[in-house]
């Protein structure tokens, strides 16, 4: 009644988590050398609705500005930042951002995260920072049982693209393999004329699993020029993981929900629930519709899943202190005999609320504390 549907006031243990979070995140990202950025809360909604960034509108909290501009609460970190930095001069190459995002699509329609964007990077440089940034700051946070999978865009893309689909048939086999329907897929690729292809992308579908699947298909894929060397890359950066001791994943069959994904896409599951706690990827081509081309690689984690599963900070002692108004200063005062304490001065307090309670009276004209 009092708010509107999706959003949602927060206390406690999730919002004492997430401030913590943040505070690590911000601590890791300094000393790896990242700059902090922030973006406006509002934005343009032309920003993020076209050919290069590809997200719907219909999903965005939006209005009209006095010259009939449509206007948004910021959707996405990633185009806001790219916006923003595409033609900066500086030499400025890693930049880490934190806060929230609006989407009609989320639980609720507020979430928050933080970041790093890493550009004008060579080779894997930007895919390797990415995940060992990740990999460092849950290691911080005491996150241990998590999985890193890994995929690319162009396993898909590649077989896609030699399709002659319209519009809707190839938004359906994407959706499809998304959803891993392999009936789905082949039938649909099958009636466009190809079953070969079918069959190579219905495959995909089942490409899903441990390391060892890379190894198999680049045995398959050693004499095609365009799709064995992303199978190389992916063995890379899974080399890399497993040596730093981390389980990993491949979906080589995975697609990208946003048109600017470009390359090596990965995500962070909780091994206990399942959630996605962090993912990103290469989006060289976002750049492009503001005018810049560069290199642009970069994750996000999603802190509300970080602040759920995160325990409780260790309990401090809870002190209670109590007087009156005239007794507040004498009472102030004594907070520094207790630095590793929970101390509140009242005027009154409930059995149980505290560990210890102490009474401070007045005695002449100095104070005398009496525990309770």
């Amino acid at each position: 009644m009092f708010l509107p549907a999706g959003s949602r006031d927060l206390t406690g243990r999730q919002l004492v988590n997430r401030v913590a979070i943040y505070e690590k995140f911000q601590s890791i990202v300094n000393l790896r050398n990242y700059q902090s950025i922030e973006t406006p809360v509002i934005e343009y909604s032309t920003t993020f609705t076209n050919p290069y960034a590809g997200m719907t509108l219909k999903k965005m909290l939006k209005w009209f500005d006095e010259e009939g501009e449509i206007e948004v609460l910021r959707p996405d970190w990633t185009i806001a930042v790219a916006r923003a930095l595409a033609n900066q001069q500086s030499d400025q190459q890693k930049w880490a951002y934190a806060g929230s995002v609006f989407k009609k699509d989320h639980t609720g329609v507020e979430s928050h995260q933080a970041g790093i964007e890493i550009i004008r990077t060579p080779g894997l440089y930007g895919e390797y920072e990415s995940l060992f940034t990740a990999v460092r700051f849950l290691r911080e946070l005491g996150v241990e049982q998590y999985s890193i999978e890994l995929g690319h865009t162009e396993i898909f893309e590649t077989f896609i693209s030699s399709l002659e689909l319209d519009e809707v048939t190839a938004s359906q086999v994407r959706q499809a393999m998304h959803d891993k329907r392999k009936d789905e897929v082949y039938r649909l690729i099958k009636e466009a004329g190809n079953e070969e292809t079918a069959e190579s992308v219905a495959a995909l579908t089942d490409a899903f699993g441990g390391t060892a699947i890379l190894d198999a298909f680049a045995q398959a894929w050693k004499n095609d020029v365009k799709l064995f060397p992303v199978i190389q890359e992916l063995q890379q950066l899974a080399s890399a993981l497993e040596e730093l001791g981390q389980d990993v994943i491949v979906d080589l069959g995975r697609v990208k929900q946003l048109p600017y994904y470009n390359g090596a896409m990965f995500r962070g599951f909780l091994a206990e629930s399942g959630a996605e706690c962090f993912s990103g990827g290469r989006y060289d081509e976002l750049y492009e519709q503001f005018g810049g081309r560069m290199s642009a690689v970069g994750l996000a984690f999603d802190m509300d899943v970080l602040a759920a599963v995160l325990p409780a900070p260790q309990a401090k002692e809870r002190i209670c202190l109590l007087t009156d108004e005239q007794g507040l200063i004498a009472a102030e005062a004594l907070r520094h005999q207790y630095p590793d304490a929970v101390v509140d001065v009242r005027t009154e307090a409930k059995a149980g609320d505290f560990d210890r309670v102490y009474r401070v009276i007045q005695r002449g004209e100095g104070y005398e504390v009496i525990e309770e």
